[in-house]
């Protein structure tokens, strides 16, 4: 594993030094009021931190180090822009600084929604001075983009390996100035799966120097192992290895590799397992060497409807094999932690955003549309301070909310939240909707709709998923106000109650609490709409004031 230098940590960490001149002046540091307000902070202040360390669907994550900077992305589906990118100091409080993937490709074949494909695990690098990743779409094939500036501007996507089915790259670049690409493959579209592909590569990412590959792992002749996949490539001291999941991803468990030539044989050992422990899983994710010299290992946990959350955990060495986690009752096999020592102390609390005023020219990094989007789509400027959404229409779907391309959402933030929202709904005719939604397999939405010349609040959900919705519902208000308050309180248990409000101080609950759902390989999201029942587009527009979430 390559590793760059490491740097002494500052004397006095911004959030110590705030903590000082706080209590000299009696008042609250501004760190603490953020993690107050913030629906999940994973950094407790006190040198410690807590799992999930991203208590949000950054599914398959994977990273690097450079400098004093730790690196991820992590997979995005069918959601735009694709491929997140987060930064941090300390492996603990990540910054969202952008997507690497504006638009899905190819642009045509995205500009409908394709829930459950799209980009799938990728793998993140830094070689040869510029940053890589190699991301997987299981109908076209393995892309390669980079960067100089992890923020961007990224390459256009390079189509490196055409095929279906190949899936969770990783790239290598040995010591002789040979580079090599391992992969996986997913069963649904290559009819095979549980082994583990080398593939020679040129230098330059640009193209694959054999035809076929070679099966270096091959879960099926080891016992009890299924779906091997997700593996990243490293060498270390002289040793390859292949970390990898396998099992599943809610029941299964991570497994390194290890051999002196990069084409095997290859050693198995799993190296972290859930034990008695609530962390299920736990699934693929990335080394990475602090500054320090410590080890640490990033990987995620399927938690359903708040989608594949993301952990971090020490990592030991013994005899040349990792131990992930803290020891367990199975000797050289780890556990995951609830919470441990931060990594690097210091440094100041944050977390990838959620709430939104609408106040700026961009929307927020947080943001993500069903599909490819278009420039009609929103607007930030036809009533400055506020988000216009036109209502538009899609014929060709077949439900009006989740084939609606133009769905405006983002990833659960916690397993306790509240979101609330102020918008007004102005020119609506018949079949005209908008409003606050969590989407999923089974969805809900809470809004606005134009029926029979009258403006109603109504209560939508479809549930259950087999393999289509059955849609219910309920009117709230007969003649509703164009201008409402709209809430999500979500429990514990992905139960979420919404509530209405015409004056933004005395809510009224819609309904009974709803049974929150995963959707195709996501979890539920949460966001707003704005569509028609109707055959065409009517110029009707949502203008949303603000987008609030807190504990």
């Amino acid at each position: 594993m390559t590793t760059t230098a490491f740097h002494a940590p500052r004397r006095l960490g911004a959030a110590l030094l705030l903590s000082l001149l706080a209590s000299a002046c009696h008042t609250t540091p501004p760190a603490q009021r953020v993690a107050a307000s913030e629906a999940w902070v994973a950094d407790l202040g006190n040198g410690r931190y807590q799992n999930p360390i991203l208590n949000a669907d950054y599914s398959d994550p994977d990273g690097v180090r450079v400098g004093d900077t730790y690196y991820m992305t992590a997979s995005s589906f069918n959601s735009a822009p694709g491929l997140p990118l987060l930064q941090s100091k300390d492996l603990v409080n990540w910054t969202l600084v952008g997507h690497a993937l504006p638009r899905l490709v190819p642009d045509q074949h995205f500009s409908t929604p394709r829930t459950g494909a799209g980009v799938w695990a990728p793998s993140l690098r830094h070689h040869d001075g510029k940053f890589w990743i190699f991301y997987p779409d299981p109908d076209h094939g393995i892309y390669v983009i980079t960067a100089k500036d992890f923020a961007g501007p990224w390459s256009e996507p390079h189509l490196l390996l055409p095929g279906k089915g190949i899936i969770d790259p990783a790239p290598l670049w040995d010591d002789d100035g040979k580079a090599w690409l391992i992969h996986a493959w997913a069963k649904s579209r290559a009819g095979i799966n549980n082994v583990l592909t080398l593939r020679s590569m040129s230098p330059d990412g640009k193209r694959l120097l054999d035809n076929e590959g070679k099966v270096v792992i091959d879960g099926n002749k080891l016992p009890g192992y299924r779906t091997l996949e997700g593996p990243k490539l490293y060498k270390h001291e002289g040793w390859y290895y292949v970390f990898a999941p396998a099992g599943g991803v809610e029941e299964g468990w991570q497994s390194v590799f290890r051999s002196r030539a990069i084409g095997g044989p290859y050693e198995d050992r799993i190296v972290m397992e859930q034990g008695e422990t609530a962390i299920n899983g736990p699934h693929q994710g990335a080394w990475m060497r602090a500054q320090d010299g410590k080890d640490w290992f990033i990987h995620f946990q399927d938690r359903k409807a708040y989608g594949r959350v993301t952990h971090l955990q020490p990592m030991t060495w013994t005899e040349g094999w990792p131990l992930i986690g803290q020891p367990g009752p199975k000797p050289g096999v780890g556990n995951p932690v609830t919470s441990w020592s931060k990594p690097v102390a210091g440094q100041a609390l944050a977390v990838p955003p959620t709430s939104d005023e609408f106040s700026g020219t961009a929307l927020g990094l947080q943001w993500q549309w069903n599909a490819n989007p278009k420039a009609a789509w929103h607007s930030l400027s036809a009533r400055p301070g506020q988000l216009r959404l036109p209502v538009m229409a899609f014929p060709e779907s077949k439900d009006f909310v989740r084939a609606a391309p133009n769905i405006l959402t983002q990833k659960l933030p916690a397993t306790a939240f509240t979101a609330e929202t102020r918008l007004e709904l102005h020119g609506a005719r018949d079949g005209d909707r908008a409003g606050l939604i969590l989407n999923g397999m089974s969805y809900a939405a809470l809004g606005l709709h134009q029926r029979g010349g009258d403006l109603q609040l109504v209560y939508t959900t479809c549930t259950p998923f087999k393999p289509r919705c059955t849609q219910s519902e309920t009117i709230l208000l007969p003649k509703a106000p164009s201008a409402m308050t709209l809430r999500m309180v979500m429990r514990d248990g992905a139960q979420a109650q919404f509530l209405y409000s015409v004056d933004g101080k005395e809510f009224t609950p819609a309904g009974a609490p709803f049974a929150a759902t995963k959707g195709h390989w996501v979890g539920a999201q949460m966001g707003l709409y704005s569509a028609s029942d109707a055959g065409q587009a009517s110029g009707a527009y949502l203008d949303a004031d603000y987008f609030r979430v807190s504990r």
